[in-house]
C-alpha cells in the first residue's frame, strides 16, 4: 500500500532542507545569509528543480516574517524615542521616496512613456526592502549608528507612504474600473482603525497581557503574543493597509512595557524563519522567462533605478552628516528594492493603471536588485574599511566559556580603570566590547580583551553570567545598557550589577531596574577639579576637601530625595531649589564660623575631617 506524505509536510521538508544546506554553505563563502536563502529558492523553485509549483501562496505566507519583524522594531522605540525620530522619518525619509520617485519619472517620461505608468512604476521602484534593510543592519551591529538611525528612519517612512501611495493609484487608472468604498468613507475607516489600535494599545493590551501572564503558562503567552501580532496585521489588511505597519503601531505602543522582553523573546525564532521563508520565497519568484526574452531592458532598468536613488542617496548623506565610512553601507541598503514594490505593482495591475508585461518586467528588475543587493553588501564594507583609516579586521567572537567571578561589558575609558584595578588586586575578569578597534588597541596593550555584543543572551552564558558575582555595565550606548540589565535581571538574579551611568536620566533608568550600585561618569572627577579650583583660589587643602566631601554628601542625599519625583517635573525642580538653597545657607553659616575661630585663633590649619568615599 502506497502512502504519500501530507503537502504541508513535503513543503516543509523542501524549506527547511534548502535552508540548512545553502545559509551555511552562502557563509562559508562570504556571501552572507541573504544570498543564501535566496540561492536556496532559485534552485527549488520553477526555474530550477522544481519542487514547489504555488509560489505566491508561499510568498503570501512568508510575508508574515515581515510583519512580525517590523512588530519587534517597533518594541525597540518608545513613543518618546520615535517622536524625536519624526523629522528625519517624515523629513529625508520622504525626500528618499519621493525624490527618487521624482527623478526616474522624469527620466521614464523622457523615453516617451506615459506619465501614468512612470510614475506607478517609479514610486514601486523608489521604495526599499525593510526585511533585507534591517537584517543587514542587524548583522553588521548598525542599529546605534548614524547611518543605522537614518536608514531606519526612511524604512518607517516608506511604510507609512505605502497607504497614501496605494490610495492614489484607482485614481491614475486609465479606465474607470475603480475599486469600490474609496473616498471619505474609505479615509473614514482607516482613520478610525488607526485610532482604535492606538487607543486599544493604550487601554486594553497591557491588563490582557498581565491577565494572560497570571495564568503562568508560558506557551499560552507565546500564543498571545502571535495573536496580537496577527489580530493587528488582519484589521490593518481588511481596509487595505500595510500589515506591517499594523504590527509596528502595536510593538510601539508595548514599548514601554513590562512585558517587553518577553514578548521579544518570544517572537524572536518564529521572525527569523519566517523572514528566511520570505528570502526564499522571493528567490523562487523571479521569472527568468521574462529576464530571458528582455534581458536588456531588465538589465536597463535595474541599473537606471540603483544609479538614480544612490544619486539621492548620496546627496542625503552629506546633508545627514552620516560618517564617510558609513555611507556605503547606508546607500546599498537603501538604494535595492521593496517588497512594498511587489504590492504597489500588484495593486497598480488591478486598477488597469499598468499591464501584466509591464508589472512582470518592473517585478523582475525589483527582485534582481534584492538578489544583487548582498554581493553589492559585500563591496559596501569592503569600500567602508578603506574610507575608515585605521579600520580593525574582522573579530572572531567570544565562543570558548569563561569562569571569571567579575564580568566587564565596555572597555572604553571607564571600563579600563575598572579592569586595571581588578587586575591589580589579582581579581580575574572576562571583558566583552564589541567594538573591533577598541579590542584590537587594548589587546596591543595586553589587555585580555573578548570581541562580543553583552546584550546577547548567548554571548552573557558564554561570559560565564551563570556563576560569576558582578557584572560591570561600562558600555557608552545608553539603550544598550539598560538592554543588559533587563537581561541579566531577568536571566541572571543573582548578579551585582555596577552600572555607569552617562547622565541624570540615566541613573534614574537604572535605579527604576533595581541597580542600587550606579556611577555617574564624570561626577567624581568634575568634584577633584572643584576641589582644585577652590585651592588655586587660596582656601587650604583640609578646607577643599571638606568642602567637596560635604558637597558629595550632600549632592548624593538629593538624588534620593529626587529619583521618586523625576517623571513630576515641577516637584523635582521643587526639591532641587530646596537642597540648592539649603546646601548654600549651611556652607555659608560654615564659612562665618571658620572666620570666627581664625579671628580667635583657633583654626587648626592642619586638620582633616574624616569624610567618606574620599
Amino acid at each position: 500500500m502506497e502512502h504519500h506524505a501530507p503537502a504541508w509536510l513535503s513543503y516543509s521538508f523542501i524549506y527547511l532542507a534548502a535552508a540548512v544546506i545553502a545559509v551555511p554553505l552562502s557563509r562559508a563563502l562570504g556571501l552572507g545569509a541573504i544570498l543564501g536563502y535566496l540561492a536556496a529558492g532559485i534552485a527549488i523553485g520553477p526555474w530550477g528543480l522544481k519542487l514547489v509549483p504555488n509560489v505566491q501562496d508561499v510568498l503570501h505566507f512568508a510575508e508574515f516574517g515581515v510583519v512580525l519583524m517590523l512588530f519587534l522594531v517597533g518594541l525597540e522605540l518608545e513613543p518618546r524615542r520615535l517622536w524625536n525620530l519624526r523629522r528625519p522619518i517624515f523629513g529625508w525619509g520622504s525626500v528618499q521616496l519621493f525624490g527618487s520617485a521624482a527623478v526616474m519619472t522624469a527620466i521614464a517620461v523622457s523615453f516617451g512613456i506615459d506619465w501614468r505608468i512612470a510614475l506607478v512604476g517609479s514610486l514601486a521602484l523608489a521604495d526599499s526592502s525593510t526585511a533585507t534593510g534591517l537584517r543587514a543592519m542587524a548583522d553588521r551591529n548598525l542599529m546605534p549608528t548614524t547611518s543605522g538611525r537614518s536608514a531606519l528612519s526612511v524604512l518607517l517612512l516608506q511604510d507609512v507612504a505605502a497607504i497614501p501611495v496605494l490610495a492614489l493609484l484607482p485614481l491614475l487608472a486609465v479606465s474607470e474600473v475603480h475599486a469600490q468604498g474609496s473616498g471619505w468613507w474609505g479615509a473614514a475607516r482607516i482613520v478610525g482603525v488607526i485610532l482604535a489600535i492606538v487607543l486599544g494599545g493604550r487601554l486594553l493590551l497591557r491588563p490582557a497581557l498581565r491577565w494572560i501572564a497570571r495564568s503562568e503558562s508560558p506557551e499560552i503567552f507565546t500564543a498571545a503574543a502571535l495573536l496580537l501580532v496577527v489580530a493587528t496585521a488582519y484589521v490593518m489588511h481588511s481596509v487595505g493597509l500595510s500589515m506591517a505597519l499594523g504590527a509596528f503601531l502595536a510593538g510601539v505602543l508595548l514599548a514601554e512595557s513590562e512585558y517587553r522582553r518577553e514578548l521579544e523573546t518570544d517572537i524572536e525564532p518564529f521572525k527569523g524563519l519566517l523572514l528566511g521563508l520570505f528570502f526564499i520565497a522571493i528567490g523562487m519568484t523571479i521569472d527568468f522567462a521574462v529576464v530571458i526574452e528582455r534581458p536588456l531592458l531588465i538589465a536597463g532598468i535595474v541599473f537606471g533605478f540603483l544609479a538614480a536613488k544612490v544619486l539621492v542617496l548620496w546627496a542625503m548623506a552629506r546633508f545627514m552628516d552620516i560618517p564617510l565610512a558609513e555611507r556605503p553601507i547606508f546607500i546599498v541598503l537603501l538604494a535595492q528594492g521593496g517588497e512594498v514594490g511587489f504590492v504597489v505593482l500588484q495593486t497598480a495591475t488591478g486598477a488597469r493603471v499598468i499591464d501584466g508585461g509591464t508589472s512582470s518586467v518592473l517585478v523582475a528588475a525589483i527582485t534582481l536588485s534584492m538578489l544583487l543587493t548582498p554581493l553589492m553588501l559585500l563591496a559596501a564594507d569592503r569600500w567602508a574599511a578603506r574610507m575608515s583609516a585605521g579600520s580593525a579586521r574582522k573579530l572572531d567572537e567570544l565562543s570558548e566559556p569563561q569562569h571569571a567571578p567579575v564580568i566587564i561589558a565596555g572597555f572604553g575609558r571607564y571600563g579600563q580603570i575598572v579592569g586595571r584595578l581588578l587586575d591589580a588586586e589579582g581579581i580575574p575578569s572576562t571583558v566583552l566590547d564589541h567594538d573591533a578597534d577598541m579590542v584590537e588597541a587594548a589587546r596591543g596593550f595586553g589587555y585580555k580583551v573578548h570581541y562580543g555584543d553583552a546584550s546577547r543572551l548567548d554571548l552573557l552564558r558564554t561570559a560565564g553570567a551563570g556563576a560569576a558575582r558582578v557584572l560591570v555595565i561600562a558600555v557608552d550606548d545608553k539603550e544598550q545598557s539598560l538592554k543588559i540589565v533587563d537581561l541579566a535581571r531577568e536571566h541572571f538574579p543573582h548578579l551585582t550589577l555596577v552600572a555607569r551611568a552617562r547622565d541624570v536620566p540615566h541613573w534614574n533608568a537604572l535605579r527604576d531596574r533595581g541597580v542600587m550600585n550606579v556611577e555617574r561618569e564624570l561626577f567624581e572627577s568634575s568634584l577633584r577639579s572643584g576641589r582644585t579650583v577652590l585651592e588655586v583660589l587660596g582656601q587650604q587643602p583640609h578646607e577643599a576637601r571638606r568642602q567637596a566631601m560635604r558637597f558629595r554628601r550632600h549632592n548624593l542625599a538629593l538624588f534620593e530625595k529626587m529619583h521618586p519625583l523625576y517623571k513630576d517635573r515641577a516637584r523635582m525642580v521643587a526639591v532641587v531649589k530646596e537642597g540648592r538653597q539649603q546646601l548654600e545657607e549651611q556652607m555659608a553659616r560654615e564659612r562665618a564660623e571658620r572666620e570666627e575661630r581664625r579671628k580667635r585663633g583657633e583654626d587648626r590649619a592642619a586638620g582633616w575631617e574624616p569624610a567618606r568615599g574620599d
